[in-house]
């Protein structure tokens, strides 16, 4: 069974930093495309940075020159490091990967259970 694990949530103060983790295990074959995602309370789920297997990046605009993401191929790890945290930053980040399992016809669509972010004074 193929799943992706988050980590690193958690409550921190305006300005403050923070990196989330996620870990893709199981019986993997190849995973493409990784990233993560935010929903707020009453919004919709949106786009925050993704990464593809080469290390190309793009940023949604409202996080871009203070979130970086990188991933770590050995590991089947995807990082998002979060500097200059807003209190508009506060959501459930999700990892999302695109992976075909070993026996698989993939790639398919994977979703973490998300890690909640609170950026409160």
């Amino acid at each position: 069974q193929v799943q992706l694990v988050e980590s690193g949530g958690g409550l921190v103060q305006p300005g403050g930093s923070l990196r989330l983790s996620c870990a893709a295990s199981g019986s993997i074959f190849s995973i493409y495309g990784m990233g993560w995602y935010r929903q707020a309370p009453g919004k919709q789920r949106e786009l925050v940075a993704r990464i593809t297997g080469g290390g190309s990046t793009n940023y949604a605009d409202s996080v871009q020159g203070r979130f970086t993401i990188s991933r770590d191929n050995a590991k089947n790890i995807v990082y998002l490091q979060m500097n200059s945290l807003k209190p508009e930053d506060t959501a459930v980040y999700y990892c999302n990967a695109q992976m075909t399992a070993v026996h698989g016809r993939g790639p398919d669509d994977y979703w973490g259970q998300g890690t909640q972010v609170t950026v409160s004074s």
